[in-house]
């Protein structure tokens, strides 16, 4: 049935109000050229106050390659929980074993000490129930906070985050200070001897059964991507080092913070600018902001409000309901509601009665899921762009991008989104997957724990001719 006047005008009005997410195939495209242009800068020796991507060196020189054997403590520790895994390898074939522990608020309030002590005592009852107390333990550890890396085991931390509020931490390394607390509160043989974020988890964790692995990418709360470098383009390393092979590093770019500068302005929407205002880091993070479950749900609030607010959308709803409490529509609700597939709207319907909207119609569904797909389309569209500028970086002609977090792995279009667009944004000729990485965040660590010895002892046999005996007593 055609379209009257009346219904033609509302949803000229509502195409009027979205259309800044229907962003065409050059604006992604220039978005690609100006993170590049930022990816070089950031790998700068002298960067420039404009430069917003950190592009941290994080001493991760390789990927696994099937070699690895022996046994390996993992500790993931990023909320109130943390795990605590025992990893052994044997070449393809891997076995975790893992228990999780709970942290206090006393103790997320209390002091660095009381923080460290917990989780080492933690580690000497897990290494003693499995009966690992004489055995020489390397240790990788995932730490999912601010940091300013200086070395593979070396990280200082910047800020605390989620809660957290132990003082005599933030400046500090915290790889000593867990290595301090393991000789107080155990007697165990544990070594730590890589520190990694959970993006590079991600991607060492991917890397072991798929060695065309060299980006990883984070979809969750938060948006970040990791990728293998060139040492030759990393102007900020180490030169001494560079003469030791593999010649590359894996960066953690904190791409999160790309459009810092305002090179990101053209793409943004006035819903953009004031999920930013009301952040509690205005200014900072503008690409994560448009992409990332922290935000999403938001900007679909908003956009939702500003229709009921312009009668084009709940012509009846009450003004106290929850649509129009900040923070109140969650990301997972978005997920929930394109997974509707046809006219009944279950999961929308449930999610708008969880809302408080009452009296809505069935028109009125279909708004909210078209509302839905624009945003979660340009979310997904925009971490393609990202990761083709990795790939076309790269330049291999078949590459895997490890990928994890939950946008990603709840979100029931976002990997079908990001395949159509990198698709239409690599070079021609350039084949790509993405991959489902499984407990980057643990078996990664351990993996970039035995991948960070086999290195050490081929600069020992490079340097000196010999393998350090402490290593080779590593038990397989």
């Amino acid at each position: 049935m055609p379209a009257t006047n009346e219904q033609l005008s509302k949803y000229e009005k509502i195409e009027a109000i979205v259309k800044g997410f229907k962003l065409p195939a050059a604006a992604y495209k220039r978005a690609m050229t100006l993170l590049n242009q930022e990816l070089n800068n950031g790998l700068k020796s002298q960067k420039s106050n404009a430069t917003v991507l950190s592009m941290f060196p994080t001493f991760v020189r390789s990927t696994p390659d099937g070699s690895e054997k022996g046994e390996f403590l993992a500790l993931d520790l990023g909320g109130t929980n943390f795990r605590v895994l025992l990893v052994r390898l044997n070449g393809q074939e891997i076995d975790i074993q893992s228990k999780t522990y709970l942290i206090p608020q006393t103790i997320m309030l209390g002091t660095g000490t009381q923080l460290f002590d917990h989780i080492a005592e933690c580690i000497g009852k897990f290494v003693a129930e499995h009966d690992l107390i004489s055995h020489q333990l390397p240790l990788g550890f995932t730490f999912s906070f601010p940091c300013h890396q200086e070395g593979l085991a070396k990280a200082k931390l910047s800020h605390w985050t989620k809660g957290f509020r132990c003082e005599g931490v933030v400046g500090e390394d915290i790889c000593q200070l867990l290595h301090e607390a393991l000789k107080r509160r155990t007697n165990c043989k544990v070594e730590i001897v890589a520190v990694v974020n959970d993006a590079v988890g991600t991607l060492m964790s991917a890397a072991h059964g798929d060695r065309n692995c060299e980006i990883g990418i984070i979809l969750g709360t938060g948006c970040n991507a990791c990728y293998m470098e060139r040492l030759d383009n990393v102007h900020t390393w180490n030169k001494e080092e560079k003469d030791f092979q593999p010649k590359q590093v894996i960066i953690n770019t904190e791409w999160g913070a790309f459009g810092d500068n305002g090179c990101l302005d053209f793409m943004r929407t006035e819903f953009d600018r004031e999920v930013d205002t009301f952040s509690v880091n205005p200014s900072k993070q503008t690409h994560e902001k448009m992409i990332s479950g922290m935000y999403m749900g938001e900007i679909v609030r908003l956009v939702l409000e500003r229709l009921t607010h312009d009668q084009l959308l709940f012509r009846s709803v009450d003004r106290e309901c929850a649509l129009f409490e900040r923070g109140r529509f969650y990301t997972k609700y978005v997920s929930e509601i394109e997974s509707d597939t046809d006219e009944f709207f279950r999961h929308t319907k449930q999610v708008l009665d969880d809302m408080q909207v009452e009296n809505y119609t069935t028109e009125d569904c279909k708004i909210v899921k078209y509302v839905c797909t624009l945003v979660s389309a340009r979310a997904a569209f925009l971490a393609a762009a990202g990761l083709s500028t990795l790939i076309n970086r790269l330049n291999k002609q078949d590459m895997t991008i490890a990928v994890d977090g939950s946008l990603y792995r709840f979100h029931p279009r976002f990997h079908n989104l990001m395949c159509l667009k990198i698709k239409e944004l690599v070079k021609p000729g350039l084949k790509f997957r993405l991959s489902l990485s499984h407990d980057g965040s643990g078996k990664g660590a351990a993996l970039t724990a035995a991948v960070s010895l086999r290195l050490r002892n081929l600069k020992n046999v490079e340097e000196n001719g010999f393998t350090q005996p402490e290593m080779v007593s590593v038990k397989a």
